[in-house]
């Protein structure tokens, strides 16, 4: 493992311990050339999710895609980044234990809806809003009176 700091190989493992969901392990690490520490996590290499675009093409399930989703719904919410850590988990684990190896992406944003539904009301519509693109106030009105 490179340090992060130093660009170092050399590091030891102060702590490790595995994550909630226990599909990856989080090690703290100490680089022993310049003292730092950095946390890294361990997941075991699956066959990759394959999703289904609106355009007809496929690209390769990436978690930061949907995290970074969730965030901007949730942009000055005072969600914690690990709540909606544990949301892409949540879909991640459901999408991967229904061994089903494409996925579209309204399946996605269907699942990150129910979840911000629950989680807060405000961070569930600006998702819905660019999720199902919203064109007028009248479709925002809609979505509301649903809620």
């Amino acid at each position: 493992m490179r340090c992060p700091f130093c660009a170092s190989e050399e590091s030891k493992v102060v702590e490790s311990r595995d994550t909630e969901s226990g599909d990856s392990t989080r090690r703290r690490r100490e680089c022993l050339h310049c003292e730092q520490r950095y946390t890294t996590y361990e997941r075991v290499e699956e066959t990759p999710l394959l999703v289904l675009k609106r355009g007809g093409y496929e690209e390769v399930f990436t978690r930061a895609k949907l995290l970074n989703g969730l965030l901007r719904a949730c942009e000055k919410r005072g969600i914690a980044v690990e709540r909606l850590e544990g949301i892409v988990d949540e879909i991640e684990s459901a999408l991967r234990s229904e061994s089903a190896p494409r996925v579209s992406t309204s399946e996605i944003g269907e699942r990150a809806l129910r979840h911000l539904k629950v989680l807060d009301k405000v961070a569930y519509v600006r998702f819905a809003s660019v999720y199902r693109q919203f064109d007028d106030i009248d479709e925002f009105q809609h979505e509301l009176a649903r809620l």
